[in-house]
């Protein structure tokens, strides 16, 4: 069957001499001028693209939102169309979110999470979930994300701080489509509801440790963070079996090379917690995990590490925020204070490089100017080995900052002031390669 005899294209109005022309009646009769809705030609042209896109989403997510956007349409609303669109897209991915199976989403995330709790996501959360589920690929997280910010400044959810045109509200509307309303439930990866039967059933099997090792180790970054993490807490919790611990360390010995800093840097910090919170089991068992996968060495000044962490994923989280760049800097200014106080610990350097110098070049929308200053001040403060870290991930594509220089102008601009902050001396042999390589684009 194809797709579309299950999704005909839906036809739609003239509204040339109807709707048109009744909003150019009223808005004089009201002594309004015209430009506070999008032109005729604009309504016109994005009227006459609806059908294509319309075609792409499935009969049970064409409701009323999908025809209130359509309405907003016609009538030059393109703020309240984005909105109505947008609204409809998050709809789809709590569906989605549920059908996943909320126990398991609870027990991944190691809290509770029911449905109330699903409607108590914010959108960004919501979109950092279904990542991590592999709900959403990495390309529909990072479509999703731009269209999130595009909807917090410019639809009529909130105070607009401009007006979108006639491009920008089809290719919004295609993104939201696309990646939420009319893409099926991605199984690239894992699929977690298998891993976690097959991980508590008992004692693996050769021909299941080498499936599993496998799936982990092919599956993207972000979701072997969330697996690896639960893995940890299921080893560390008392009502675990033997069995299940065993599977957990056989699989996790065997794609341990593939921890990134994030992942490390997690682990840490919930390692901490326990110590924090006076859980000697568990504390004696997380020990015991880091001491048979030989990574012992990561806990030295664990307390220190926690901190930095802390400070860096909040000023992260608020730069990925709406509003972010009225926010930024007391965090900002956080993580500086705390870098003039101690070094950054190696196990989280870079993050820290990463977070920083993403929050500096900007998110394509601009930058946060109040928090420039401490940005820099970290940045010429960066060691030989931050400053290589640096180079690389800004020459590396399949990480934010790599992805916004390679990508976004403004962004690429900025990277190149980023530069001229570092210490020429200080740039590591290795890394002196992808310097000139950089300086010479600028």
């Amino acid at each position: 069957m194809t797709t579309s005899s299950i999704n005909p294209i839906v036809t739609l109005p003239n509204i040339t001499t109807t709707t048109i022309v009744g909003i150019n009646t009223l808005l004089p009769a009201l002594n309004i001028p015209r430009t506070i809705l999008a032109s005729d030609d604009a309504i016109e042209y994005s009227w006459g693209n609806l059908p294509r896109q319309l075609k792409n989403i499935p009969s049970e997510h064409r409701n009323e939102l999908i025809a209130k956007m359509c309405i907003a349409v016609s009538v030059g609303l393109f703020d309240s169309a984005i909105n109505y669109v947008w609204n409809a897209a998050i709809l789809s991915l709590r569906e989605k979110l549920k059908s996943f199976g909320l126990s398991v989403v609870a027990q991944i995330l190691q809290r509770d999470f029911e449905e109330k709790h699903l409607y108590d996501l914010q959108d960004s959360e919501l979109l950092d979930i279904c990542l991590q589920l592999n709900i959403l690929d990495q390309q529909a997280y990072f479509f999703l994300s731009q269209a999130r910010s595009t909807r917090n400044n410019y639809s009529a959810a909130h105070p607009s701080i401009g007006m979108i045109d006639e491009n920008e509200l089809l290719a919004f509307s295609n993104r939201c489509i696309q990646y939420a309303l009319a893409n099926p439930t991605q199984h690239t990866g894992v699929v977690l509801k298998d891993f976690i039967d097959n991980l508590k059933f008992g004692a693996y099997s050769e021909l299941q440790k080498e499936h599993w090792i496998n799936s982990l180790s092919q599956t993207y970054d972000e979701q072997r963070t969330v697996l690896v993490k639960m893995m940890h807490g299921m080893y560390c919790d008392a009502n675990s079996a033997e069995t299940t611990r065993q599977n957990i360390i056989n699989l996790c010995s065997a794609i341990k090379e593939t921890f990134t800093a994030q992942l490390k840097s997690e682990l840490i910090t919930n390692h901490n917690s326990y110590k924090a919170k006076g859980d000697e089991d568990k504390y004696k068992a997380s020990l015991k995990f880091f001491e048979l996968l030989g990574l012992l060495g990561l806990l030295d000044s664990t307390e220190i590490h926690s901190l930095f962490h802390r400070a860096i994923q909040r000023l992260y989280q608020v730069h990925e925020a709406s509003n972010n760049f009225y926010n930024e800097p007391p965090f900002a200014e956080r993580v500086l204070e705390i870098t003039q106080q101690h070094s950054v610990p190696s196990t989280i350097q870079e993050l820290y490089v990463h977070h920083v110098v993403c929050c500096y070049v900007g998110n394509g929308y601009g930058v946060c100017n109040a928090a420039v200053p401490f940005y820099e001040a970290m940045i010429k403060n960066f060691s030989p080995v931050e400053i290589g870290l640096m180079l690389k991930l800004g020459s590396n594509p399949k990480n934010m900052l790599g992805y916004r220089v390679e990508n976004i102008s403004s962004c690429k601009r900025r990277f190149g002031l980023v530069l001229d902050l570092i210490n020429l001396d200080s740039i590591p042999d290795s890394a002196k390669a992808i310097y000139a390589k950089f300086k010479s684009q600028y």
